[in-house]
């Protein structure tokens, strides 16, 4: 514990409060590894740091969910004033802004640099390993690689759609002293794939694949709860979504449906949410990776409740436009209560208090679930199947308590835009997804143009620029 303690707290100073090159990291990380790395649980050590820095409220804890990213995407009709610049996209402007958007950068290139480390380790290292745990902890290291730099990539760079030439972030693959360059949009998603494709060939021996039993005797546990890690089939499905951003229909298809055909990810049943003192709110079910938030409820309290000082909430006509009035809805039904001044609280992150409340269900944040691979398999063959691509956003909708719509080559994305905005709200995805397809306008977004605003590049940080010459503007 006291090991893992050292690794995290490495990474909070540069998270919150700095502004410095976040390669200052490198002398402090120096200290530990002889220690941290010399054993199989100073490596399993250090991968939960890499996880748990992740889930910050700077990060995915907050900003790259519900906060910066649902305020982009305008998913609210009521967020914290210091939220005003971002929401029309005058990020400049505004010093607040800024430093949240840095932030952002800061601690997933922090992240970055502790996940290097222990990949330039493990090899030599290889000895200390029982089981398959260096296959899987190899393999979940270059997925998270891959995972945080495509996510800074779409955070920070042009889309694909936009100009897959233009030059975007550096992909940094080593903790030397050594600027890496800043790439292009296409060269950066390139090298994840690389990633994820070495990534997943590792953890074929992954027990969700393999089927092999385990219980709290094998290894302590460790292999359990693999939805908490970056498994096969998460990186599958993030492979599956990399290759839409980068228009290959075929390859965002062939892994979608390796996920799908898996039949390993449950749909939520009517009866998990029945009982509102136990119910699966996040659908923890369906999740192919999901971050372990252990300060999930502060932040939910902070957040969606009338004891928070800033709240993000709906009007309830906002919700009805959203879910189409349709009461039977399970989102529409269970992500929501209704306070005394009229207005949707966000419920889907309440962490219930009952004591009979699974533990499967706890702290649970989603960052990739079953829904979206039926979405991307619909996209990926609207030009090639609208039949199939029809059944696939109706079976999505056919587990969500609703009955199948009349989908065709005339109203596909209109349907999907509305089904993808129903699914994700809260999980920082719907800014992306308008980002990929390039769109102008985001509905609910009063006419605003992010084209002509550069609304979808958030602006490096100035310390970046400083520390690194040669650095191009990204927008």
């Amino acid at each position: 514990m006291k090991r893992y303690l050292k690794f995290v707290l490495i990474a909070l100073p540069i998270v919150l409060f700095s502004c410095n090159k976040w390669l200052d990291v490198e002398p402090k990380s120096q200290v530990r590894d002889s220690d941290l790395f010399s054993t199989e649980s100073g490596f399993k050590e250090a991968l939960a740091g890499v996880y748990s820095s992740l889930t910050y409220e700077p990060l995915y804890g907050r900003e790259m969910t519900f906060g910066l990213m649902g305020v982009l995407a305008y998913e609210w009709d009521s967020q914290p004033t210091p939220y005003d610049a971002d929401k029309i996209y005058t990020y400049s402007a505004n010093q607040i802004s800024l430093n949240r958007i840095d932030a952002i950068w800061n601690g997933l290139y922090n992240s970055v640099v502790n996940t290097n480390k222990l990949l330039e380790e493990i090899d030599e290292k290889k000895s200390v390993f029982s089981g398959d745990n260096y296959n899987i902890i190899k393999g979940e290291a270059l997925a998270l690689r891959a995972f945080i730099h495509f996510d800074l990539l779409r955070v920070f760079g042009a889309s694909y759609e936009e100009n897959a030439q233009k030059i975007a972030i550096p992909y940094y693959k080593n903790t030397g002293s050594e600027i890496a360059p800043q790439l292009s949009v296409s060269a950066v998603i390139d090298l994840a794939i690389a990633d994820l494709n070495e990534a997943a060939e590792l953890l074929k021996v992954d027990p969700m694949v393999t089927g092999k039993t385990l219980t709290t005797l094998d290894d302590s546990g460790y292999l359990l709860n693999r939805k908490l890690h970056l498994n096969y089939y998460a990186v599958k499905g993030l492979l599956a979504r990399i290759y839409l951003y980068k228009k290959d229909s075929l390859k965002a298809l062939e892994n979608a449906k390796v996920v799908i055909n898996a039949s390993k990810f449950d749909w939520i049943l009517q009866t998990a949410l029945n009982n509102k003192t136990q119910a699966d709110l996040t659908f923890s079910t369906e999740h192919l990776f999901a971050l372990n938030v252990v300060r999930l409820k502060t932040i939910f309290d902070n957040s969606f409740t009338a004891t928070g000082n800033s709240v993000f909430s709906l009007s309830p006509a906002t919700k009805a436009e959203y879910y189409q009035n349709s009461a039977e809805d399970y989102r529409y039904l269970n992500w929501f209560d209704m306070t005394a001044a009229g207005f949707n609280f966000f419920n889907k992150y309440n962490q219930l208090e009952s004591t009979a409340w699974p533990q499967a269900y706890r702290n649970r944040m989603p960052m990739i679930k079953i829904s979206e691979m039926y979405f991307i398999a619909a996209e990926a063959q609207k030009s090639t199947n609208i039949t199939e691509a029809a059944t696939m956003i109706n079976t999505v909708r056919l587990h969500r308590g609703l009955t199948a719509t009349t989908i065709s080559a005339a109203n596909f994305d209109a349907v999907l835009l509305q089904e993808f905005r129903k699914e994700f709200i809260g999980e920082g995805q719907l800014f992306f997804y308008h980002k990929r397809k390039n769109n102008a306008a985001i509905p609910r977004a009063a006419g605003l143009d992010l084209i002509a605003l550069k609304g979808y590049k958030l602006p490096i940080p100035v310390s970046e620029f400083s520390n690194a010459p040669g650095r191009v503007d990204n927008r």
